[in-house]
């Protein structure tokens, strides 16, 4: 592998996650700016399923080449990979029900529950996740592009 292509996975898993923090911050300000607008629903929509998509595509992308390549160079993180998993699947079926809240125009009040519950379970995922994996990332060699392991964010 050329030296100038070495990805510093930990540095870009930590990016990943903030732009994603950033997402869930302005989907919840679409939804506080939008309560008086007259296309706010309209507007609510776009985040959310914006949000979703960018959160399902980074967990997406890293169970199919991430976590593959992570388990290969270190056997003994397979508990924890399968719990980050176990968690991208909790998190999939959250975010499902949140596009199905925003394009059936449900409340203000149930939109910003369906945000709570997934901004909770997403932070300690993420932690989680940073906790575990963050050192073994800075020694993985994985010669692929950053969308195609953590997603098009």
């Amino acid at each position: 592998m050329d030296a100038d292509r070495l990805i510093a996975w930990d540095e870009e898993l930590r990016r990943a996650h903030s732009r994603l923090r950033a997402a869930l911050e302005a989907t919840r300000s679409a939804l506080d700016d939008g309560a008086d607008a007259p296309d706010a629903a309209s507007d609510l929509v776009l985040f959310c399923i914006g949000f979703c998509s960018a959160l399902d595509g980074h967990h997406l992308s890293e169970d199919r080449a991430l976590f593959p390549a992570l388990r290969e160079e270190h056997p003994e993180l397979g508990e924890v990979i399968d719990k980050l998993m176990q968690d991208h699947s909790m998190l999939a079926h959250l975010l499902g029900a949140l596009r199905m809240a925003a394009e059936g125009g449900e409340s203000r009040d149930a939109l910003e529950r369906h945000l709570d519950g997934i901004g909770a379970i997403m932070e300690s995922h993420f932690r989680f996740e940073e906790r575990q994996i963050l050192a073994p990332l800075r020694a993985l060699r994985l010669d692929r592009a950053v969308p195609e392991v953590l997603g098009p964010l």
